[in-house]
């Protein structure tokens, strides 16, 4: 199935090393760009970024933190 069958929800696995420990997340494609690219406007890996998320989230799952990270943050440069 190519991208665009998918749709714009489509949710996708990806996965990273947080801490040390592989993990993986589940975003839509558009989170996933957009949390690349505060990752890169931060200076940071989007592993570090999420690592970050991971230790400020409050028992939510970090695939839902994550989203609640962008949303809050693109929120803040309106």
């Amino acid at each position: 199935m190519t991208k665009s069958e998918r749709g714009p929800a489509a949710v996708r696995k990806h996965s990273l090393m947080i801490s040390g420990h592989p993990t993986s997340i589940s975003l839509e494609d558009a989170f996933w760009t957009a949390l690349k690219a505060t990752a890169k406007r931060q200076g940071l890996s989007v592993a570090r970024l999420a690592a970050e998320i991971d230790a400020r989230r409050d028992g939510a799952n970090l695939s839902s933190a994550i989203r609640v990270f962008l949303l809050e943050s693109r929120q803040g440069q309106a």
